[in-house]
């Protein structure tokens, strides 16, 4: 039989009802044998092949059994391992010592045994899913209360994911030479680019000076207190990059990036259309409370509709499911990228995140942690930067001096530990307006007047400003970066360059 062939037909079975499902038992056949010529060949196919990967039963406990004496430093072959087939019933039913021997001479066509490997391996995946397939379709002809329409597709999703993921046979180690090739590869583009920048540029000009842009397969953690502004500057910072984004074709006619980024954010706060009026509002420079409640005038009205004109064709995708699962995020994430292209990630916030299982830990600890290495690996997988919004704990209002600090992150643990970059967003004027100074007992005019005008001063100083705390950075220093912000319009923004100061002392 020809060895491309992916089905064994019996006869008369024509009939599309008895389909066989895909297999190769020839392909198998020459795969064994050419490891039993050549122990070599296994090394081929060890990192991706498995014994359950064969179609015939027979052939996998082979091919385990054949791993297990190599990888023990023995030599195998059809004399060596006659003792073993000749103690093994079902070995010896199939014809024992005789049977090797055929395995052997059906490998002197094999040119490369990886072929032959990853032909097995393909006819497997093809056969998981016809079976993930078939528990598709039984399971919706048997819906259940437990288990709604949307949270098996979920469910079928993840599986294929993981099926997916299964059917990756490439990886492993890299040359040296491979890996410093990619970083030039950044360094050039970075340094053709306007900003000079290797990751996502944010807008944001001392931030982007401090960490070098957003990098790819890092995980950037962005937290502060209620109030603080950290939805209203991933949403800043991720519109920067959109309406930056600016593809090339490359040599295989695909479109790559070379500035900007497809953004897709995951808002589990709020609402798709809350997030498009504080763009909205940011680029009109309008209050968004005036266009929730239509309190505009016909000039403002026209700006908001020629703004949001101009906004339409941004690459920002937005999901505002409730209450997902890290796994369901990884499943929505990468599909986004397969079909729109994906440059950057944005997770609005992960404490609102679900672990994958049914069943919650009873350490909450534990969930965030999961949830912080998926995205982690999420980051890794996709090859993009992943900004995710966190949660402070209150410790912060406990102190005199409420900048944050990386043990105020909640469940702090697993949070900086996964993370490449933490940034607190803080901004002392929202402190300072809610701790007017009240007069003392038996406190002269003269002092209370004094911690007043003290008071009203340092207010002055602060209104409109805001602070990025860089309290991690794996690939570079940390420091503080001084912005401009405006609530009304939610808008973070680059200081003027004469109220610039120098970034603050490292952490």
């Amino acid at each position: 039989m020809n060895r491309t062939s992916n089905v064994t037909r019996l006869p008369g079975t024509e009939d599309i009802r008895l389909r066989e499902p895909p297999h190769n038992f020839e392909a198998e056949q020459a795969l064994l044998g050419a490891i039993l010529v050549n122990n070599a060949a296994y090394h081929r196919v060890a990192e991706f092949l498995k014994g359950e990967h064969f179609a015939d039963p027979l052939h996998g406990k082979l091919f385990d059994s054949l791993a297990r004496l190599i990888e023990r430093g023995q030599v195998v072959s059809a004399v060596t391992l006659k003792t073993y087939v000749e103690s093994d019933e079902t070995m010896k039913e199939a014809g024992g010592a005789a049977y090797l021997a055929g395995l052997a001479a059906a490998s002197v066509h094999v040119i490369d045994a990886g072929d032959f490997g990853r032909m097995v391996h393909d006819l497997y995946l093809l056969r998981q899913l016809i079976t993930l397939g078939e528990d598709v379709v039984n399971g919706a002809y048997k819906p259940t209360l437990e288990a709604t329409a949307l949270e098996q597709i979920e469910v079928a999703e993840k599986k294929l994911y993981d099926l997916a993921s299964v059917g990756q046979t490439d990886g492993g180690f890299k040359q040296f030479r491979t890996a410093l090739t990619e970083a030039m590869v950044a360094a050039e583009a970075a340094y053709s680019r306007a900003g000079q920048l290797t990751g996502v540029a944010t807008g944001l000009f001392q931030l982007d000076q401090l960490l070098g842009g957003l990098h790819k397969s890092d995980l950037i953690i962005l937290a502060g207190r209620p109030s603080m502004g950290k939805t209203a500057l991933a949403t800043n910072m991720a519109f920067n990059a959109v309406k930056a984004y600016r593809e090339e074709h490359g040599p295989d006619g695909r479109p790559v990036a070379v500035d900007g980024a497809v953004v897709g954010f995951f808002s589990l706060e709020m609402s798709a259309e809350q997030l498009a009026n504080r763009i909205l509002a940011e680029q009109a420079e309008i209050s968004s409370e005036k266009i929730r409640k239509g309190e505009l005038i016909s000039s403002d009205f026209d700006k908001v509709l020629a703004v949001s004109q101009q906004l339409e064709h941004l690459n920002l995708y937005i999901d505002d499911t409730p209450a997902l699962t890290i796994a369901a995020l990884r499943t929505r994430a990468r599909r986004l990228k397969r079909t729109r292209g994906l440059g950057l990630l944005v997770v609005d916030y992960l404490q609102l995140l679900n672990p994958s299982g049914r069943s919650r830990q009873e350490n909450r600890v534990q969930e965030i942690s999961e949830i912080t290495r998926g995205l982690k690996t999420l980051a890794k997988e996709l090859d993009v930067p992943v900004l995710a919004l966190s949660q402070l704990s209150r410790a912060v209002e406990q102190r005199e001096d409420k900048r944050p600090q990386l043990a105020d992150l909640r469940e702090s643990g697993s949070i900086e530990q996964d993370a490449d970059v933490v940034m607190f967003v803080y901004r002392e004027e929202y402190y300072l307006t809610r701790s007017e100074p009240t007069r003392r007992a038996e406190e002269s005019d003269q002092r209370f007047n004094e911690r007043h005008d003290a008071w009203k001063q340092r207010c002055e100083q602060t209104y409109g400003k805001a602070e990025v705390i860089v309290a991690k950075q794996r690939h570079g220093p940390t420091g503080i970066v001084r912005l401009a912000f405006e609530g009304s319009i939610t808008k973070f923004d680059n200081l003027p360059a004469d109220e610039e100061r120098p970034l603050g002392p490292a952490f």
